[in-house]
């Protein structure tokens, strides 16, 4: 099994002008082709050519750096492209309950999810994510992991995700990360984010 970059379902100028156009472009054909090249690469040569990535984030702390650089590469991004969407759309009652019922409101779980994207040092993400008991929960991991690798501090299943590496906003915002997450929930489809959140409480 060879992974692959997956194709957006909207141009690379349709989330102007909070996510530019030639932003998208280098994000997906060249920083998320290149995890892509490299986890093939890496998993080809540990003979893990048919293992799914989620199986391996359950036992990424023994496996190589390629994997679980590049893995998490391909994976964070994955999920990164298919909650965003022109315009963005309305939050769904019952994610917007589940919301309100974990954090107190919806604008209290911003807040919480701006400053955990804020304060990640370095590179990184910010994540929401339904933990084991099914409650959400925000966190944020460096460079490329995510909260299904068992090297997580808080480990679930991510529904929603924030790319906090500087190639994902510094043409346009600069060093401005604060700017580009405010400018963030202007695009997030909230529908698809929705979606992931109802699955994992089958």
């Amino acid at each position: 099994m060879s992974y692959k970059l997956p194709e957006l379902s909207y141009s690379y100028d349709a989330l102007a002008p909070y996510i530019d156009a030639t932003t998208m472009e280098i994000h997906h054909t060249k920083h998320h082709q290149g995890y892509v090249s490299k986890l093939n690469a890496a998993l080809e040569e540990a003979k893990l050519e048919d293992s799914d990535l989620e199986s391996l984030f359950g036992k990424i702390s023994n496996l190589s750096s390629g994997i679980r650089n590049n893995g998490g590469g391909h994976y964070n991004h994955s999920l990164f492209w298919t909650i965003l969407t022109p315009a963005g759309t309305e939050l769904p009652a019952k994610l917007s309950e589940a919301i309100e019922s974990a954090f107190g409101s919806v604008e209290a779980f911003k807040t919480a999810f701006a400053n955990a994207a804020a304060t990640r040092f370095g590179s990184g993400w910010a994540w929401l994510i339904v933990d084991g008991d099914g409650a959400l929960k925000v966190t944020s991991t460096p460079n490329q992991d995510n909260p299904l690798m068992d090297t997580a501090p808080d480990q679930g299943t991510p529904i929603l995700g924030l790319d906090v590496w500087e190639h994902a906003y510094y043409l346009n915002y600069q060093n401005k990360r604060p700017e580009y997450i405010d400018a963030f929930w202007n695009v997030v489809d909230w529908k698809e984010v929705e979606r992931r959140y109802v699955e994992t409480q089958r």
